[in-house]
């Protein structure tokens, strides 16, 4: 889609789609596409990966009317929407000048492949941009995940534990920082760090490992955040030059 023709509302549809066995994904991507086509009166841009898909639509009246056909067509088959994670927002650019003037609250956000999508604004141009953060469930899953394995290599070299920790955060890195979530990257080092030092003081109850004793041997292993990867935006304009 090109710059400046944001979408103003995004059908977000985490796993609300029938299973593959029953209407088949790439169905589902001929139907979008010829609704695309001959039904819709402004743009429209598709993501989907798996049964996992977001929608977006120029006006409100062609995202309502997609809503409504695409569900007639499940009818046909006996099938239906999951309501509870099938969802119809206001989203995008056009959308945090509207609910201003509507003197409505911030413009929803929605979950997709791991990042809670959040409509935001740079502070010195106010130009509009799509913030992503991890999400927040899956960041604590995350974290209750490696508290456990921890706890298994508890009386393991601190060496070992080290490298396999460094492969663990290094490869949360590489897929969650994006910019604009910074903060949710150091959250996560910072909370790894503090679960690996309550499991080094219980290995044993006359640990003197304190917090600043830890700080080298953290600095050692556990790297660094940085982001890794540019705005969406900017990597479209790398491969479609005009």
């Amino acid at each position: 889609m090109r710059r400046g023709r944001e979408s103003a509302y995004d059908r977000k549809a985490p796993h609300g789609l029938p299973p593959p066995s029953l209407v088949p994904t790439n169905l589902f991507d001929l139907w979008v596409q010829h609704w695309r086509k001959h039904r819709a009166a402004g743009e429209v841009i598709v993501v989907r990966y798996a049964d996992d898909s977001v929608l977006g639509f120029q006006s409100r009246t062609d995202a309502e009317r997609f809503l409504r056909e695409w569900r007639e067509r499940l009818q046909r088959f006996g099938l239906e929407l999951h309501p509870g994670k099938t969802r119809l927002i206001e989203f995008g650019r056009f959308a945090i000048q509207g609910r201003k003037r509507r003197d409505e609250r911030k413009p929803e956000t929605f979950n997709f492949l791991g990042f809670t999508h959040i409509c935001g604004q740079g502070w010195k141009n106010g130009k509009f941009f799509v913030l992503r953060k991890t999400i927040r469930a899956r960041l604590i899953a995350k974290l209750k995940q490696v508290k456990a394995a921890l706890r298994v290599r508890m009386h393991q070299p601190l060496a070992e534990v080290g490298k396999w920790l460094r492969s663990v955060v290094q490869g949360y890195f590489n897929y969650h920082a994006v910019p604009g979530n910074f903060a949710r990257l150091w959250s996560f080092r910072f909370e790894i760090r503090k679960r690996w030092l309550q499991v080094i003081r219980r290995r044993s109850q006359r640990s003197r490992n304190t917090w600043e004793l830890f700080e080298h041997i953290a600095e050692q292993w556990l790297p660094r955040p940085r982001i890794l990867h540019p705005y969406p935006m900017v990597r479209f304009d790398a491969k479609y030059l005009r």
